[in-house]
């Protein structure tokens, strides 16, 4: 559909501007009209342009939904309206493919829906936490401060994200370059010394016997062995995806020693954070574990909150439940427990929180502190084993010259 540029006056007399998206110009005079506004003019964009093909394919990350947040609160608390605020945030918002998406919130908003409302038809892109969020903000008119608790969550939520990729970013970027280094090695390196071990008559050696039959199969069947690659790499992220995939890989996650205990403090770290934002910004608690249920990212975890929600709808404090899961450590149910006797569960959640951040970042400190010199060590050894398989036919021959 295309995009129309329109300008009208209001009831107070003030001139508003904006860009709507619809099928006519009629469509865009009759919204003017519904809004109560007296439209002056109304013409088609040509300026405005369409997504480019590699728009569509970018992701929209946590971190674009944080810098949403934070510039939607300046505005709003700047006395700017939730139309106004959208209308200046599609146009100024640097992710094109959420700049597309905040431009229809804006239309639907336009058209009579409330904030909320216009979020939830955009769901596969706006978090559910956010729209419950938002949707508690305007029952009780305090928008612009749920926006900026928003914005400091997902700040928080993008800085852990961060802290995780650049721990898995060494290992894997070191584990390409060895992948790569073995196949220049079988594929170009090797096979000049085929037709000297060939030539000689010299009985090859196991290892160096086991190390052409590899060479060769690469060399020879690449394409197959992409394929089976391809194939492999699909269906592990087809299963990963599926209900038994996402209890396996929760399953495997606690059984790990290390995985388990980097698991534990993220799984811990989220639950703390996001719950005390939903209880500071008037959510009830059973509304609220059902939330946190979905954002937690471990399947096992989500069923234990949801059957302690049950727990919880019957009269049972939280923290018993959350205890009988055996994933949170025995310092956060404590926590709970002097927060529900304390009635200020949403602080001591909120200062949980603060301090599993800092485990974390330790404890991922320390695990890519250990990978390093393993992952050297596994590389070493698969070099040195290449290096090895092709030295050994060439000290038989020069023996057998010398006899």
């Amino acid at each position: 559909m295309p995009n129309y540029k329109y300008s009208a006056i209001d009831k107070s007399g003030k001139k508003i501007e904006g860009k709507y998206t619809a099928n006519s110009k009629e469509e865009v005079l009759s919204m003017l009209r519904q809004n109560n506004y007296y439209p002056m003019k109304v013409e088609e964009d040509r300026g405005s342009k369409d997504l480019r093909i590699g728009d569509y394919f970018r992701k929209i990350k946590t971190k674009d939904i944080a810098i949403f947040c934070r510039q939607f609160y300046t505005l709003l608390n700047a006395g700017i309206t939730i139309i106004s605020c959208l209308d200046i945030l599609k146009l100024q918002t640097e992710n094109k493919k959420l700049a597309k998406v905040i431009g229809d919130v804006h239309d639907d908003v336009q058209k009579g829906l409330t904030f909320s409302e216009s979020l939830k038809k955009q769901k596969h892109v706006f978090p559910e936490l956010l729209i419950n969020m938002v949707e508690a903000g305007e029952v009780s008119g305090n928008l612009d401060v749920i926006m900026e608790r928003m914005a400091f969550h997902y700040e928080k939520e993008n800085k852990i994200n961060n802290k995780i990729k650049g721990a898995m970013a060494y290992p894997i970027i070191l584990s390409i370059v060895a992948v790569g280094v073995v196949t220049f090695l079988l594929t170009f390196v090797m096979p000049t010394f085929v037709g000297m071990f060939e030539s000689s008559g010299v009985e090859l050696p196991l290892p160096t016997r086991i190390l052409l039959s590899i060479s060769n199969g690469i060399k020879n069947y690449w394409y197959i062995h992409l394929l089976t690659l391809s194939v492999g790499i699909y269906a592990i992220i087809k299963y990963t995806k599926s209900e038994r995939g996402k209890m396996l890989i929760g399953i495997i996650n606690f059984r790990i020693p290390i995985v388990k205990g980097i698991t534990q403090k993220i799984i811990t770290s989220r639950f703390t954070r996001t719950l005390s934002t939903l209880l500071s910004s008037g959510v009830p608690l059973i509304q609220a574990l059902e939330i946190v249920a979905k954002i937690v990212g471990n399947i096992i975890v989500e069923k234990g909150i949801l059957e302690a929600k049950e727990e919880v709808r019957k009269g049972i404090d939280l923290a018993s439940p959350l205890e009988k899961i055996g994933v949170f450590p025995p310092m956060v149910t404590s926590m709970i427990k002097i927060g529900e006797e304390s009635g200020s569960l949403d602080e001591i959640l909120e200062k949980t929180a603060d301090f599993y951040d800092e485990e974390l970042e330790t404890a991922l400190g320390q695990i890519t502190t250990l990978i390093e010199p393993i992952m050297i060590i596994v590389m070493g050894g698969v070099v040195g084993f290449i290096v090895i398989a092709m030295m050994l036919p060439m000290f038989d021959m020069v023996n057998t010259i010398d006899m």
